[in-house]
């Protein structure tokens, strides 16, 4: 079961109510006025299903507070009725009913698009046109699954209570009938659920984890207040594992005043990592360099960066009253300026000299005397 809402108002009707029966796809689309109760809701589920299809054996619904009103349950209880909730933000768990919705919504959208208040008007041709059409997974149409013949196959005035003959002859078997289905849909789920694994990571979460859990983007409103929830934050949390719901469905330790149904999918959830990237609680000491006792005693490394538009040179410098690790990048001429008798410019006045190849600039020396 489930609702279509956000409908125009059509003969006072802004809602449909979709019943799905989950063995043979035949649907009920049952138009609702809106505000509707449990009691409501109860009664037209009484004469629109019940008294075509008996009392069913289990109802699989989604988190509506209809479906979870004390009233509802205790109604369907009675009547031996196990009801089935689907996992929140999860809509794959009654993937049945919602693509029932995408059929029934483009029928009427191709019938009454330019007068969308007279939608009322087409809800019964759309659900004989969707039991009438094939379904992949049953190999034929809902209505054949249910009463045995196409929709246009001869009078049913007398089906079930006497068995049609078959076109070669031999009587028909609904036995044979409910095995081909059920072999049908094992073969179509078994389909689905190839493609579905192909994209799906396993996430397996003990009782006490810490989780993050990620909501649709216009529902924060129930967990937290957003002015843009176009570009909020996906994931909240981390919130604490406190029961496992079967095998993919996780029971989180929400705050008191979220309202929302604490039971998640798996694919909503990932594991938090707590950061324990250092952080220091101290500044860093500026090396103080403005005393003369203060000597450069070693050039480390050289780079080009640059001032404004003229280029500089600068020197990353070992000092002899620092600690090693407190090296400084300073400007070449700032450098040179202030100590001209520092004996790193030896060093490097050899290493130029080793370095120089032709030109007036070389230093050779021959026989002990300098050239």
């Amino acid at each position: 079961m489930d609702f279509v809402e956000g409908l125009p108002k059509s003969e006072g009707y802004d809602a449909i109510m979709v019943v799905v029966d989950r063995f043979t796809k035949f649907a009920h689309f049952v138009p609702l006025r809106h505000p509707f109760t449990a009691t409501q809701l109860a009664r037209v589920f009484w004469d629109n299903v019940v008294k075509l299809h008996s009392i069913p054996a289990s109802i699989v619904s989604e988190l509506d507070k209809v479906f979870t009103s004390a009233l509802w349950r205790e109604l369907l209880a009675s009547a031996g009725t196990k009801l089935l909730y689907s996992t929140a933000y999860h809509p794959q768990t009654n993937g049945q009913s919602e693509r029932v919705n995408q059929c029934m919504e483009m029928y009427l959208r191709c019938a009454v698009h330019d007068t969308p208040r007279q939608w009322r008007r087409w809800l019964p041709s759309a659900e004989f046109w969707y039991n009438s059409s094939f379904h992949s997974s049953l190999g034929c149409s809902p209505f054949k699954a249910l009463y045995g013949v196409e929709a246009n196959e001869g009078s049913m005035a007398t089906w079930p209570a006497s068995q049609p003959t078959l076109p070669d002859g031999k009587q028909w078997d609904w036995s044979l009938h409910q095995e081909n289905l059920r072999a049908h849909l094992t073969r179509a789920q078994s389909k689905h659920k190839k493609f579905a694994d192909r994209n799906r990571t396993e996430q397996v979460f003990q009782v006490g984890d810490q989780v993050l859990l990620k909501l649709q983007p216009y529902v924060q409103k129930l967990v937290a207040s957003c002015p843009c929830p176009k570009l909020a934050f996906k994931f909240f949390g981390p919130f604490s594992v406190i029961a496992n719901i079967g095998p993919s469905a996780y029971k989180l330790d929400l705050p008191a005043g979220s309202k929302i149904h604490p039971v998640f999918h798996a694919s909503q959830l990932k594991p938090f990592t707590p950061n324990y990237s250092p952080v220091f609680s101290e500044l860093p000491v500026i090396t103080d360099l403005s005393t003369e006792e203060t000597l450069p005693m070693e050039i480390l490394d050289r780079r080009m960066t640059k001032k404004g538009n003229a280029p500089v040179i600068q020197l990353q410098v070992a000092w002899d009253t620092v600690p090693p690790s407190s090296t400084t990048w300073e400007d070449y001429d700032v450098l040179r300026r202030r100590y001209p008798q520092a004996t790193i410019w030896e060093n490097e006045a050899m290493k130029e000299g080793v370095h120089s190849q032709g030109g007036e600039n070389v230093t050779t020396v021959v026989h002990g005397t300098t050239e």
